[in-house]
């Protein structure tokens, strides 16, 4: 098939690359233009662009594609089918009514279920123990086309976004090309409108932990917003970044946020019940490090009793 790929992201490069690997053709790619990133706020490509220069096929970075322009171009690569993959551009309908198999896309939920723009963040805070791809005819609503076809993938106690992802990226291209396999006769299932449920766009300030939930939501917390945004909390108006946590299940009567033990390898902090057990910590404008030596570092700033708190 001559293909359309749109896409931004790892997760979009790697499906990209399956593409690539595969009889079949990209004939043009298209990714959101280059973002300022960094401390030096230098232009960034994204990693679809930086793939499909390598490979010298044409990228298109358009603002939008709710022009004129923007339709005909699209149109004058007379594209068997488009491959969207969390390309954060809304496809107008006429676009999604120009290839000849119109516009699939590759979702990472098991559809209906985590519509929006961050289902696996999603599934994580939710604490699922199972999530999946979704290859989805487009159609005008978000995330509403009929199912083309589905793949399950487990959860594990240890996944974060960014290693959940990964395993997507693995499946979702796998179930793409056996989707593409059977496009001229395989028939969208309709989505049950009944169960559908919504991911919204995350926020740094959604990663802010309030100690007042359960140590197993706060765990949770911190394994979804890796890499980015990175649950945080502050002590002594100090903003600390939060990695590697597990609960540990001991009652707990203090206060919420409170330091309660300083262990050779970590820190034990009250929660709404249970204790939370950190192994690596962040400070500001460094890296993230293990706790002893974060702890090492800054005695008086890790302490029992001491508390996280909030800055609302």
């Amino acid at each position: 098939m001559n293909i359309i790929f749109a896409g931004t992201p790892d997760i979009a490069a790697s499906c990209l690359q399956t593409l690539l690997d595969s009889e079949h053709n990209v004939i043009a790619v298209y990714t959101q233009p280059d973002r300022p990133k960094g401390r030096g706020k230098k232009l960034q490509a994204s990693p679809v662009k930086n793939l499909a220069l390598k490979h010298n096929i044409t990228v298109l970075q358009p603002q939008t594609l709710k022009t004129p322009d923007a339709v005909k171009a699209i149109a004058n690569f007379q594209a068997d089918i488009m491959v969207v993959v969390a390309y954060g551009l809304i496809l107008p309908e006429e676009i999604l009514q120009t290839p000849t198999y119109g516009c699939i896309n590759v979702h990472t939920s098991l559809l209906p279920k985590y519509r929006g723009p961050a289902p696996v963040q999603q599934a994580i805070l939710n604490d699922d123990k199972e999530t999946g791809v979704t290859i989805m005819q487009m159609d005008a609503g978000l995330d509403t086309g009929g199912i083309l076809q589905q793949q399950t993938c487990a959860i594990s106690n240890e996944d974060t976004t960014q290693t959940l992802l990964h395993k997507l990226a693995k499946i979702g291209g796998e179930a793409l090309l056996n989707t593409l396999k059977q496009m001229h006769q395989i028939k969208p299932a309709p989505q049950d409108e009944s169960a559908a449920s919504y991911a919204a766009k995350i926020s740094k300030s959604d990663a802010e932990i309030n100690w007042s939930q359960t140590a197993q939501q706060i765990a949770c917390t911190i394994r979804a917003y890796q890499p980015w945004p990175v649950a945080f909390s502050h002590i002594e108006d100090t903003r600390i970044r939060f990695f590697d946590a597990s609960v540990v299940n001991s009652a707990n009567q203090e206060t919420p946020g409170e330091i309660i033990a300083v262990n050779t390898d970590s820190i034990d902090i009250a929660c709404g019940n249970k204790l939370l057990r950190v192994k690596t910590l962040q400070l500001p404008g460094k890296k993230p490090m293990p706790a002893h030596e974060i702890i090492n570092g800054h005695p008086n700033l890790f302490t029992p009793g001491t508390c996280f708190y909030a800055n609302h």
